[in-house]
């Protein structure tokens, strides 16, 4: 049966030991989970694959590698602990401001891209790319699992259009099924504004779609019976509502693209873009996600015309973050984001990084140099993709926000089996020391959330914690606070280091699950048709230890010594008489 883990039983030591003089939190929340969703949430089931990664085309070389034989390993294990935990492919974007004035040369043939303009706005980074980008994007689905692919293809200049018809020829004959769509520009409505048109607007866009659509369809790289083609990724200006009164719906298009950040430090640092009050406030989620009430009109109307919305971009401070982009707030707020995404009529989203040091990206290599080395940095919104990956089902999700009476806490029920049976519940608790008023500074800032009786025999719990809003940022010189999931950090290569660890707890009765503040619980409500929590190492860039039981390649289902805390968190519940288990 193995020995009593140490963090186990110190946890349970400090426990009892605290009973007398325990500290209050900051309240029990009562989570009613409806046995079924409403017939609108039932409309909008969402894949496991729902969050994705974006990639700024420049910088992608410096991430993925030069050539399609030196793949960093960091890389393979990044990627593959996200498609470990999903049955669907692996989603990827790659495009950008700079995709849209970058050129594609197939006579390109000795590394996968080449930066054009040493004196380019870094907002704007054009280059040169050949067949080596497919080459690598193909060697990496072979190391990392089944991945696909959107791609973005020039519009913002005329003299660009024939170069992205030859993109689209050289991506669908090279990707083949990995593609899954081609982006048709980038945020059209800030051309104008950026001086790259005069007076541009949606009824000038409109009709310049019809000219690329026809020329991709005359080179046979484009069928409106069978449309790969996505689109208009806007960002600022203009709403998918009012593009779609003008004329935008004639077009056959696979999916609607939006993309969109809740500020931008473009100018420099301010207020509003350093506010971590902001981004722990339930409360702006649905807002920002929607964007504006026309943008949403246009969500819904592409919904009832069969053509899925994807956020292609999202991240927390635009023009390469802020010094509250790394910290362990964003997490928790890309988490709620995405889930609040999953229940708005949004069938994908994608989470954005780029070049080397930009503060809210996903991971850096210790160099952007050579990313073959080991020293990657982790930035704490990765754990965003590991926690969506682990929450959404691979047989269809619908999630609810259930709207919890809290100003810090939030709950989402997610339906699996396409929104037949209750699977999974999501705390998040923003509550820390740090955004707290100075009245509670001695205060517990963990919550309570009661689930009724009946909702699960069972229930394994696993956690996203950290010492504190600011842990795991180098804006603020805390690296050295560890962020875990289920008792797993991310290791200089990519790697899960640590003993994977599910807690479980009898529910029957109804039972409590305690969140620290601040931190995030996924709970499953383990019965005979939920998803099985996956379990393992989900590491194929480095060697391992098979016999260690976090040392198998990953699956999902129970672990041993997961079973074992399991039976003995029973024993001491019955001796101690409490609701809550390690």
């Amino acid at each position: 049966m193995g020995r009593f883990p140490n963090t186990l039983f110190l946890l349970a030591l400090s426990w009892v030991a605290g009973l007398s003089d325990a500290q209050q939190n900051l309240g029990t929340i009562n989570i009613t989970f409806p046995e079924r969703p409403s017939n609108v949430a039932l409309t909008n089931p969402v894949n496991d694959n729902f969050l994705g990664i974006s990639w700024e085309l420049s910088s992608l070389d410096t991430l993925w590698g030069f050539t399609a034989d030196k793949l960093p390993d960091a890389m393979q294990n990044y990627l593959h602990n996200i498609r470990a935990r999903i049955s669907n492919p692996l989603r990827m974007r790659i495009g950008g401001n700079g995709m849209d004035i970058s050129t594609y040369d197939p006579d390109k043939t000795d590394v996968m891209l080449t930066l054009t303009d040493p004196d380019a706005y870094f907002n704007d980074i054009p280059c040169t790319y050949g067949p080596v980008f497919f080459d690598v994007l193909n060697a990496m689905s072979d190391k990392v699992g089944d991945m696909s692919y959107i791609l973005g293809l020039p519009m913002r200049q005329p003299e660009f259009y024939d170069n992205a018809v030859l993109l689209a020829q050289a991506a669908q004959e090279k990707l083949g099924d990995k593609l899954d769509s081609l982006l048709l520009g980038n945020e059209p409505d800030l051309y104008q504004k950026h001086g790259h048109k005069d007076q541009y607007g949606i009824s000038d866009y409109v009709p310049d779609v019809g000219t690329v659509l026809q020329m991709l369809e005359d080179a046979g790289a484009y069928d409106p019976q069978h449309s790969n083609i996505g689109g208009p990724t806007t960002c600022c200006n203009w709403n998918l509502g009012d593009m779609l009164d003008a004329g935008f719906g004639q077009y056959a298009y696979k999916y609607y693209t939006y993309q969109h950040y809740p500020t931008h430090i473009c100018q420099g640092p301010n207020a509003e873009n350093t506010n971590m009050t902001y981004f722990v406030t339930h409360s702006n989620v649905k807002p920002y996600v929607v964007w504006e009430d026309d943008n949403f009109r246009g969500i819904n109307q592409a919904k009832k015309a069969g053509v899925p919305t994807l956020m292609t971009e999202y991240n927390s401070v635009s023009c390469g973050g802020s010094n509250i982009s790394d910290t362990f707030a964003m997490p928790l707020w890309a988490t709620d984001v995405a889930l609040a995404a999953a229940g708005s009529n949004i069938s994908g989203i994608f989470l954005h990084t780029r070049e080397f040091d930009v503060t809210y990206n996903l991971f850096d290599p210790p160099s952007p140099n050579d990313p073959t080395k080991s020293g990657w940095n982790t930035g704490p919104i990765y754990y965003t993709t590991l926690v969506i990956a682990e929450t959404l089902s691979a047989t269809g999700s619908v999630v609810v926000d259930l709207n919890v009476d809290s100003p810090h806490a939030v709950a989402y029920g997610v339906y699996d089996n396409g929104g037949e049976s209750r699977g999974k519940l999501v705390f998040i608790n923003y509550a820390s020391q740090e955004t707290l008023p100075p009245s509670f500074a001695e205060q517990d800032t963990s919550y309570t959330f009661y689930i009724n009786p009946n909702v699960a025999d069972t229930i394994g719990i696993r956690y996203l914690v950290a010492d504190n809003l600011y842990s795991g940022s180098k804006s603020w010189g805390t690296t050295d606070q560890t962020i875990t999931w289920a008792n797993q950090t991310v290791g200089p290569a990519g790697d899960l280091n640590g003993k994977q660890h599910t807690e479980f707890v009898h529910c029957t009765e109804g039972c409590n699950v305690t969140v620290p503040g601040p931190g995030l619980a996924l709970v499953y409500l383990l019965s005979d048709t939920s998803d099985k929590f996956f379990h393992g190492n989900s590491t194929v860039a480095l060697p391992f230890d098979a016999g260690d039981d976090s040392g198998s390649l990953g699956s999902f289902g129970v672990r041993g010594n997961d079973v074992w805390v399991w039976a003995t968190s029973a024993v001491l519940s019955m001796v101690l008489g409490a609701g809550w288990l390690w």
